[in-house]
């Protein structure tokens, strides 16, 4: 992802090399990393058996929002495509035993990734 990229909020697949130190901390046993789209500060890492959202917070980062989401517990999720004028998709999951789903906008470019790597780990 290219400067100019992270200053726009354009989010980018990133190869999981890059970010695998600061988030093998929090992964489980067993647990690998598949993909990884990051957007400015925030990411989308898909694992094996969860997606976690990541959400850096503050001026300096230092306080960050881990929200993780097993594959099995998501029921359906709805991706609203940008239009001409919009430049953001809108991503909802809806989870088991959650009344409202979690909503997160996108970029542009990151549409396709991440609905075939949803499409590819929700059990279906």
């Amino acid at each position: 992802m290219g400067l100019l990229d992270g200053l726009m909020g354009n989010a980018a697949e990133i190869d999981a090399s890059e970010v695998s130190d600061e988030l093998t901390p929090i992964l489980g046993e067993n647990e690998v990393i598949a993909r990884v789209f990051k957007e400015i500060r925030d990411m989308y890492v898909f694992t094996n058996k969860r997606l976690i959202l990541i959400d850096k917070q503050g001026l300096t980062g230092k306080k960050v929002e881990y929200c993780s989401v097993p594959y099995k517990a998501m029921t359906m999720f709805t991706l609203e495509t940008a239009g001409h004028f919009d430049m953001d998709a809108e991503l909802k999951i809806w989870v088991s035993g959650q009344g409202k789903p979690i909503e997160r906008e996108l970029k542009k470019n990151t549409v396709v990734g991440i609905q075939q790597t949803l499409a590819t780990f929700l059990p279906g």
